[in-house]
This record gives C-alpha cells, structure tokens and sequence, in this order.
C-alpha cells in the first residue's frame, strides 16, 4: 500500500455499474476515502451492468473490487431475476413495480457491512436514491438508517467501539444534481449501465423506467446523454 493511502479511512463501496453508484463512488473518492468496490451477481438478467462496473472501478480507481454471486433468481420474484416476469415499460406500472428484487439491498448492504468488518473498516457507501427511486423501500431513508442501527446491534467491531455509518450522499438528490454532481467529479458515464434489460454491449433498451429517469436526468441537467441506445 502507498504512503498515499496507507493513512486514509477505508470505506466499501457498493458499486452495481450503474449512474448512481458510479456517482457514489466518486463522492467516496472525493471525501479522501480509501475505496473497496463491492459489486453483486445476484441473477440480475444481464452481465453488462457487472462489466461497467468493473470499468468503472478502474476509472476511478479503488484499492480493491470483488464480485460476489448471490443466485437470488433462484427465488425469482422479480422482472430483473425471472425472465417469465416483463420488464415494464416507463411509467406502465403503478405502486411498487415489476423491477422490484425483494430484499436485494438488505442482502448487499449485509455482504458489504460483513467485507467491512473484516478490513476493519467503518464506512459503506450505497448509491440508493429516494427521489427517482421507481418506488423500492429499500431506498428510502427510513431503511437506511434501520438498517445501520442494525449493523452497530449486529457485529463484533460496533459492540468493541468501532461505530459503523452507512453513508447513502444520493439519497435526497434529483438524477439532475446526481448527474452534476458526478460530472463535477470527473465521473465518465458512458461506462455506467442503468437499463434493466440492457444487451451484451451494454446497450440501453430505451424504453423501461430506469432508462426513462436517466434520460430525463441528462435533460434536466442540460447535458450530453452519453447512453449508448439500442435503437
């Protein structure tokens, strides 16, 4: 380890690959962390959004990037893990949509807060958005703060001392300022992936809601959209 880096607070990072997280891990950067990329292979339907995220890890720059494989299509449950479940098109559905994986951010905050405690590190970073969030509870900020009281209640380095703090800095942002923020801090998002259903390419289908929050999020901040479109 560097003399550059040997001195600074570790933080792990969840990173899927997408605008949010790639923002989120920028912010880290920025705020002096020595960053641990977490990414999750949870049966999600394509392996785009994990190769984005590796690329953006080495734009960036972290000290270390895992991908972990948790099969939640083995449940299925959800448009983004049974493919016999349709991917909505924006703005189809009411309530909580199609898209919705049950529990995958508890599961990934639990898979980073327990990569955490093993590098003594008392800092996660999530990229969960309460603004532009399709719906999901578990980006609202109730969940956030539940699930880090948990974390202080749950492990060996909160009960020695060692206070974990789950840091979620997109949580009120519009995709407007997330964009503005991130193009502040360097972050080239041609190498995100965002769509649900995204090709081998990474190339966005257009047309579900995901893709529809982004796009409206380049216009608004008035900036090149710089996704690479099916059509």
């Amino acid at each position: 380890m560097s003399d550059s880096t040997k001195n600074k607070a570790k933080a792990v990072v969840l990173l899927s690959g997408g605008l949010d997280s790639a923002t989120t891990l920028a912010i880290a950067k920025d705020r002096q962390f020595d960053c641990y990329a977490l990414s999750i292979d949870y049966g999600q339907r394509h392996e785009s959004e994990l190769n984005a995220a590796g690329n953006v890890a080495s734009a960036i720059g972290v000290a270390d990037h895992k991908i972990i494989s948790v099969d939640l299509s083995a449940f299925g449950g959800s448009a983004l893990t049974d493919s016999s479940i349709a991917v909505p098109a924006a703005g189809e559905t009411t309530g909580i949509p199609a898209t919705y994986v049950p529990a995958r951010n508890t599961i990934m905050l639990s898979l980073a807060l327990a990569w955490a405690e093993t590098l003594n590190c008392c800092n996660i970073f999530t990229g969960v958005n309460a603004v532009d969030y399709s719906g999901y509870p578990d980006c609202r900020p109730e969940f956030i703060l539940a699930f880090e009281k948990m974390a202080n209640l749950a492990t060996k380095a909160a009960v020695e001392g060692n206070k974990l703090t789950i840091h979620a800095p997109l949580i009120n942002l519009p995709k407007k300022d997330i964009i503005l923020t991130g193009l502040a801090l360097g972050v080239d998002y041609s190498l995100t992936v965002s769509c649900y259903q995204a090709d081998e390419a990474g190339r966005a289908c257009g047309v579900c809601d995901s893709c529809r929050i982004r796009r409206d999020g380049f216009e608004a901040a008035g900036v090149n959209d710089v996704t690479l479109y099916m059509i």
